[in-house]
């Protein structure tokens, strides 16, 4: 049954943590690698993933033809930013000032195809908003050009810049020509704004926003760090729905249903935000959800039992399979996923799954991509 909290007009107020706390959290998520050895739980059976290769990079070649060629790649070098489609298994990747790269699911070599269009870097793991159903994506660049393309990479619209950029965005995917986008804007307080006009104006709606959504143009949710918050009149007024706190920064809508990851799993609204209900069984998760062939097979980042990495379900959330360790970090330690500061995981990293080659793929920024290939 849905889960009915009460409603009341929200009232703003900040979060607790300071600036430096957050700092200091984010540095543990530092260098990606090969695949971190994973300790067993205490008093629990280490989960063990399937037969794969190790994390390996992807990127090389086309660090090197950049290189070679004169061009100068963007602070902080190498790449910043990974997603997949999973109508296609398109890797789309991103390298800092020179744009978006991809490599199709048959092929061997990476080829920009933004035509100039996109700089800067994903600064979060939410920097790249993808449709569910395939080929459209939106870039909210940090320190560059953000757009969004409607046809595979065929051609591009860009966003009116604003400050340095964004963090993250949610864009209505479910209009044919999208119109309506809510994104937060870089070391702003975390003020929201939103656009009606496809990216070409911006208005503010406020600060203190640490996750968002779009279901329609006549439902945005959002959350300030405690709880759901849901807006009929475009942003102007909030009213609580929930008391769940996402963990994910971006909602992802799949045929009309809402899918937001928390810290005890995947939430559900098949109300268009009104009422939220959790599905299948806990897990803390931070990046995803990813889908595969259909609505039931999903993939998201997290922790389960203690072992970080990638999870997989194939029964929409009842049981959760171990399928990946979570990239290797220098010093070696795994997101902090402590209630406290769980809002800092997310960051710095993204990560695709290609469902149907069972590839996992992750790009933290200042790194190489890499992926991980289930045998």
């Amino acid at each position: 049954m849905p889960i009915h909290t009460h409603r009341s007009h929200f009232s703003s107020h900040k979060l607790a943590p300071a600036m430096s706390a957050a700092f200091a959290t984010l540095l543990a998520f530092t260098t990606l690698g090969r695949c971190p050895a994973q300790q067993p739980t205490p008093g629990k059976a280490k989960q063990t993933p399937p037969t794969a290769s190790p994390w390996v990079s992807v990127s090389d070649d086309v660090i090197k033809q950049l290189t070679d060629a004169g061009k100068k790649i963007g602070y902080p070098g190498v790449t910043a930013g990974v997603s997949v489609d999973r109508t296609t298994g398109d890797v789309n990747m991103i390298v800092p000032d020179q744009g978006v790269w991809r490599r199709g699911r048959q092929d061997t070599t990476f080829t920009r195809i933004d035509n100039g269009k996109i700089g800067g870097r994903c600064e979060t793991g939410y920097g790249i908003n993808v449709d569910p159903m395939g080929q459209r994506m939106a870039f909210f660049m940090l320190d560059g050009q953000s757009g969004m393309t409607l046809d595979n990479g065929k051609t591009w619209s860009t966003f009116q810049q604003h400050g340095r950029g964004w963090d993250f965005g949610a864009v209505d995917w479910s209009q044919k020509s999208p119109q309506d986008i809510l994104a937060i804007h870089h070391e702003s307080g975390q003020e929201l704004y939103r656009s009606a006009d496809g990216g070409k104006s911006w208005q503010l709606l406020g600060k203190d926003y640490t996750a968002i959504g779009i279901f329609d143009s006549k439902a945005y949710v959002a959350s300030k760090g405690k709880g759901i918050l849901r807006s009929t009149d475009g942003g102007a007024t909030w009213t609580t729905v929930s008391d769940i706190t996402p963990t994910g920064r971006v909602l992802c809508v799949v045929k009309g249903i809402g899918y937001w990851l928390t810290s005890e799993g995947l939430l559900i609204s098949k109300d268009r935000g009104e009422t939220w209900k959790r599905q299948g069984s806990p897990l803390e998760a931070a990046w995803g959800p990813f889908f595969g062939k259909d609505e039931k097979e999903i993939a998201v980042v997290g922790r389960k039992d203690k072992e970080a990495g990638l999870w997989q379900t194939e029964d929409a959330g009842k049981t959760w399979k171990f399928m990946a360790p979570f990239p290797e970090y220098k010093p070696n330690t795994p997101p902090d996923w402590t209630p406290s500061k769980q809002w800092a995981a997310g960051w710095f990293t993204n990560f695709g799954w290609d469902w149907k080659t069972k590839s996992f793929y992750a790009s933290r920024m200042g790194n190489p991509t890499f992926a991980y290939k289930i045998k």
